[in-house]
């Protein structure tokens, strides 16, 4: 009877299979994505691929862990404190409600609770583009209390998105003027831009706004927005065909810089 046993973990929302002795140290692990048996000694090679068999799916490579580029080492470096790459879309205003979550009762939603879906539904079609090379942070901080709803890093550049619940709602955009339903119009573009901006300024590479709407009836466009992108939840998929920008060593460095958050803390 073999001595190892497979130990599931999840990070980051990806799966490793790990392969431990009795004394519960690692001596190998599977990562499903990559398709690889990463082996920390050759002298238990059948025995690893022995007990892995019955979760191995596929082809799969099979040798010494590879060795880990610039950017993977900057990101081992990271005190967990300092890593925005756990963030949940929405974290900032999740941990807002969590302090004060309002009055039990009262007769109109709590508006943070609106920005929180719209953050969380946008923050979900992004996550959905990593398997084509695109990274996401979300909720940003920025100096000032302000914050970069979601960040996306992939091979068609740098995006700073951020998400409006207009469920329901006719748009109307006039630049720099946002005008949900019956409500007066604001200068929402302007804030977008400001925000990439300050990711710009932060990353010394440029970064371009979008505006994400989630669920709206209808958006009407009375002037056209300069250098900005305004599109649906539904329509952000259609980003990951972007290319031709960044080749993927650069987006593992921006990634790698741009989780850090002391990177942000000047801007």
């Amino acid at each position: 009877m073999s001595s190892l046993r497979v130990v599931p973990t999840w990070r980051h929302g990806q799966e490793r299979l790990y392969v431990c002795l009795t004394d519960g140290r690692n001596i190998a692990w599977y990562d499903r994505e990559a398709a690889r048996v990463n082996l920390l000694s050759e002298d238990r090679r059948e025995d690893v691929l022995d007990v892995l068999g019955p979760f191995l799916t596929g082809p799969v490579a099979v040798g010494p862990p590879p060795v880990p580029t610039p950017a993977e080492l900057a990101r081992l470096t990271l005190h967990p404190d300092d890593d925005l790459a756990p963030n949940r879309p929405g974290e900032a205003l999740q941990i807002d409600l969590d302090r004060d979550p309002g009055p039990a009762h009262r007769i109109r939603r709590d508006p943070r609770r609106r920005a929180l879906e719209a953050e969380q539904t946008v923050g979900e079609a992004l996550d959905r583009l990593d398997g084509a090379g695109w990274h996401t942070l979300h909720s940003v901080p920025l100096p000032g209390g302000d914050r970069v709803h979601h960040l996306l890093i992939g091979p068609g550049g740098l995006f700073a998105v951020h998400a409006l619940y207009a469920r329901k709602q006719r748009v109307t955009i006039a630049d720099p003027m946002v005008t949900l339903g019956r409500r007066d119009p604001h200068p929402l573009l302007r804030r977008v831009r400001a925000d990439a901006d300050r990711a710009s300024y932060a990353l010394t590479a440029e970064v371009h706004p979008i505006l994400a709407l989630v669920s709206p009836s209808d958006i009407t466009t009375t002037l056209p927005p300069r250098d900005l992108r305004i599109l649906t939840d539904t329509d952000l998929d259609g980003l990951s065909r972007l290319g031709g920008t960044l080749k993927p060593a650069d987006v593992e460095a921006l990634h790698a810089m741009a989780r850090d958050r002391h990177t942000w803390s000047k801007v």
